[in-house]
Formats: C-alpha cells, structure tokens, sequence
C-alpha cells in the first residue's frame, strides 16, 4: 500500500507483473492475476480466490497466501 510519508515510499519493495494484463471486461477465469502472477499454479487459472484474513496479517485474494511461496506485500 503506498505510503504518505516521502521516505517510507522510496525504500517500499515493488512488485513489477510480467505477461499479459487482463482487460478489467474481461478478466481471465480464476485469478485475474494468473495470466501475470510469477508463482500461479493451476488452481489460480480456474478458481476465483476469496478475500481472507492470512497468517501473516492483513488479507489477501490468494490462493498461495498461506504458502512460502506468499507474494511479498
């Protein structure tokens, strides 16, 4: 989540998506992030993740959000 403080903001670790974007009208079946997540599996490309309290705070709509294999947030 971007911060408001300067300082915070530049020292934050971005995530950077490769592949191919999905258009909002028409988003992928499953996770409309599959088609571009490094770590999808093939759950992610036919199941719609829920949002949910994760482990390691916070919520996420990630089926590997429990994983090692968590998105770095």
């Amino acid at each position: 989540m971007p911060s408001p403080n300067p300082r915070n903001e530049s020292t934050r670790h971005r995530i950077l998506l490769a592949g191919d974007p999905t258009s909002p009208s028409s988003p992928p079946s499953g996770c409309r992030f599959s088609t571009r997540c490094p770590v999808a599996i093939d759950r992610c490309r036919v199941e719609e993740p829920v949002l949910r309290k994760v482990p390691h705070g916070g919520v996420a709509a990630c089926h590997l959000a429990d994983s090692h294999h968590r998105p770095v947030v």
